[in-house]
């Protein structure tokens, strides 16, 4: 296989006085959801910030490789260190909503989620702290998780439902008064995280060049029904990051507790993917300014 060389990878315009919010439910979701396109835009000018809606709280340590007296007396604390290094190796700027973790619930009858956690809270409460952010950082685009979240995870869901209703009610000032002056923004995407033509294409290339996929399994559940959870949108835009893939590959490795370093995120060899693949992919659900799609830029209509 022969590498691309930077000549034949393409950039986003620069982007220089354009703002980018991504939303997330948990510290490490910002670096294997659009971690690479967020880098592209901060390199081309733009200023990018990740709202992140909850600490972690219930997360467990999935690397066993990276366990500590650190990580045994406080995984939480631990992990806001990870996301600042997360955001430094994206370039971007970082908040948190200041939620509590609901976890991931397991069992038959399924368990209630505990009480006060973020996806129990009325979403006109959780979305406050989102809308006051949006009119201080006033961004022109919005970006989070379609209505099952990406993965029917309860924050997931959650942070679908105030990202909606930030962008429809952020620019009123009849809702969220003393929340700071209103802004609306002008792009509303859903990430395409989990879109399975990139599986498929990736997966088909890597076998067709007489390498092992990592991919044949979640297609196989992608095309049995195992994943009906996931939405039928299909991708409008998608932003060339090819560049950008080693950012991505830091900020991942920067969750050190969360992600294992020779797991699946790093599968498949960057060259590859820059080849068959060197985009991320995103839904345009809905826009206040003119577009065409399909798009190769989220600010597009804005410039």
């Amino acid at each position: 296989m022969t590498a691309t060389s930077d000549a034949d990878v393409l950039d986003v315009p620069p982007s220089q006085g354009l703002r980018l919010l991504a939303v997330h439910a948990h510290p490490d979701d910002e670096a294997s959801k659009g971690a690479a396109m967020m880098a592209a835009y901060a390199a081309a000018g733009a200023q990018v910030m990740v709202a992140t809606a909850t600490g972690g709280e219930a997360g467990d340590l999935l690397n066993p490789a990276a366990e500590s007296a650190h990580s045994d007396r406080d995984l939480t604390g631990l992990r806001r260190l990870e996301m600042a290094e997360a955001a430094e190796a994206l370039g971007v700027e970082h908040v948190w909503l200041g939620f509590v973790d609901s976890g991931l619930p397991d069992g038959d009858p399924m368990p209630p989620l505990p009480f006060g956690s973020f996806a129990t809270l009325p979403v006109e409460q959780a979305a406050a702290p989102l809308v006051r952010l949006i009119r201080r950082f006033r961004p022109h685009v919005v970006i989070s998780y379609d209505e099952n979240g990406g993965y029917p995870h309860p924050d997931h869901i959650m942070s679908h439902r105030i990202a909606v209703e930030a962008w429809e009610r952020s620019g009123d000032d009849t809702f969220y008064p003393g929340a700071g002056e209103p802004w609306t923004p002008l792009k509303l995407y859903y990430d395409r995280a989990f879109n399975p033509a990139r599986f498929r294409a990736i997966h088909e290339a890597l076998l067709e060049a007489g390498l092992d996929s990592p991919f044949g399994d979640r297609l196989r559940r992608f095309e049995d029904g195992d994943m009906p959870w996931r939405a039928s949108h299909e991708t409008t835009t998608q932003v060339p990051i090819g560049r950008f893939l080693e950012h991505r590959d830091r900020a991942l490795r920067a969750h050190r507790t969360q992600v294992d370093p020779d797991g699946f995120f790093f599968a498949t060899p960057n060259d590859f993917v820059r080849r068959v693949w060197p985009y991320d992919d995103y839904v345009l659900i809905d826009s206040r300014v003119e577009t065409r799609t399909p798009e190769d830029d989220l600010f597009a209509g804005l410039r």
